[in-house]
């Protein structure tokens, strides 16, 4: 995505699930990350080709957490497991969809 050390946006965020879900990720699941701070991304891995957008549309699984947390994730700092059952990450619905997660962000 872009320098390792700087914290990202949901709009860095965004581009960079976009150019990892592409046209079919076979994620076979809506996924929707809603940001303490602000703003949501939405992956719907149901539809070919997948959309990712920042449309606040429901979804199988939303995962609630900072975008500190985000960051984290995204430079290792820590694990989405870590995260869940520290409290860092909330989840609302299916979380066997939210499991999937790993296919194209791991």
């Amino acid at each position: 995505m872009a320098d390792e050390n700087k914290d990202l946006g949901v709009a860095e965020f965004t581009e960079g699930i976009r150019e990892r879900v592409g046209e079919n990720s076979g994620l076979d699941a809506v996924i929707k990350f809603a940001f303490d701070e602000g703003g949501v991304i939405f992956i719907d891995g149901k539809s070919v080709p997948n959309l990712v957008s920042n449309e606040d549309l429901p979804a199988d699984v939303t995962l609630i957490m900072s975008l500190d947390t985000m960051n984290k994730l995204y430079r290792k700092e820590t694990n989405g497991m870590m995260a869940f059952m520290s409290g860092k990450i909330k989840l609302e619905g299916n979380m066997m969809a939210a499991m999937k997660l790993d296919q194209i962000l791991g």
